[in-house]
């Protein structure tokens, strides 16, 4: 009985990814990220109707791949991902308005590395709009992106318009995640600085999409008096330049009253009549909210503060349990697709 519903069901299958590949043409990972739910969904439903077991999949594997030796991602190991992916998102409408915008592999990122539905969702698109790739996205994921997105403090509402103060709100991360950086706790800032300026690829990627490197220890020229801004930034979304500074000591309130000259400078000296008000960031080494609060309350400029950590590290109850990218890779033997 069983093998007869198998045969029945390869025959479905086969008109599934024949369709599949005349129009992969036009939209290949949307019709291959659909195909591999139709896929789980069929197996689902025959393995809770029928009771098949798990060593159908291995019967399916094999005919699939004699039926097209072409096409890659028939292993075993990839359509059982395929069931849990069917199985994690049973509504088909979703499928194709969002989780079809991202690579297969990256959907398998998901489902290996998080739980919840509204997390892994998230992350589907963050992705699609800010063309993570599936590096960065495991890198999102182990630094806990979704919790540290939005996180820090300013006083943007009060001094930006919306919806540019929402905007920016997004923008600020707490804390900042500098694990590539091979530096200790006892760090200098001009080392930091330095590591930065190293690593700057990396350190564009952490602070997210839309920021663009104007120069480092950017000159301002006031009055008889000359300035430095640690980092400038220019934000195409925000249409705006962020002034970042790098603190490694406990915050003090000073810091604010600094950026926010450093900000009416630039605002006077660098920014254009068509630009948005400049933004700034300061980074410290320690949190201390309650000083923050109060520091930032009477500011005239727009800042955020935030702190950022040189170590990054897995909760204890995940470390060893996670496969690595390399292992996914190997998993899938081809079945990601660009």
């Amino acid at each position: 009985m069983i093998s007869e519903e198998c045969e029945g069901f390869l025959a479905e299958l086969k008109e599934h990814i024949g369709t599949a590949q005349v129009r992969a043409a036009v939209s290949v990972n949307r019709e291959l990220v659909q195909l591999y739910w139709q896929i789980g969904r069929g197996i689902l439903e025959r393995q809770e109707q029928l009771g098949w077991g798990a060593a159908v999949i291995d019967r399916l594997s094999a005919d699939l791949r004699q039926a097209f030796p072409e096409m890659k991602g028939f292993s075993p190991r990839n359509l059982k991902y395929m069931r849990a992916f069917a199985a994690a998102w049973p509504d088909e409408p979703i499928v194709q308005e969002a989780l079809a915008q991202i690579p297969w592999y990256h959907h398998v990122v998901l489902l290996t590395r998080l739980q919840r539905p509204d997390e892994r969702l998230w992350y589907v698109q963050q992705t699609a709009a800010n063309g993570w790739s599936s590096n960065v996205l495991v890198h999102q994921i182990e630094t806990g992106l979704i919790r540290r997105l939005g996180a820090g403090q300013s006083n943007f509402e009060r001094t930006l318009p919306a919806p540019q103060s929402d905007l920016a709100e997004q923008l600020l991360k707490d804390p900042y995640n500098f694990d590539f950086l091979t530096l200790g706790d006892a760090a200098h800032e001009r080392e930091l600085h330095r590591g930065l300026l190293a690593h700057l690829r990396e350190f564009l990627i952490e602070l997210g999409v839309g920021f663009a490197f104007v120069g480092s220890q950017y000159p301002l020229t006031v009055g008889n008096s000359d300035f430095y801004v640690d980092l400038l930034f220019y934000h195409l979304r925000l249409r705006c330049f962020v002034v970042v500074e790098l603190k490694v000591g406990d915050f003090q309130p000073e810091y604010t009253g600094k950026l926010n000259f450093y900000l009416s400078a630039v605002d006077d000296l660098v920014r254009h009549p068509d630009d948005q008000p400049s933004i700034g960031i300061l980074l410290r080494k320690t949190p201390d909210r309650l000083v923050v609060e109060y520091a930032l309350r009477d500011v005239s400029k727009p800042i955020g503060v935030a702190t950022y950590q040189l170590v990054g590290a897995l909760p204890e109850d995940l470390e060893g349990r996670l496969p690595t990218v390399e292992e996914l890779e190997a998993e899938l033997a081809g079945a990601h697709v660009e």
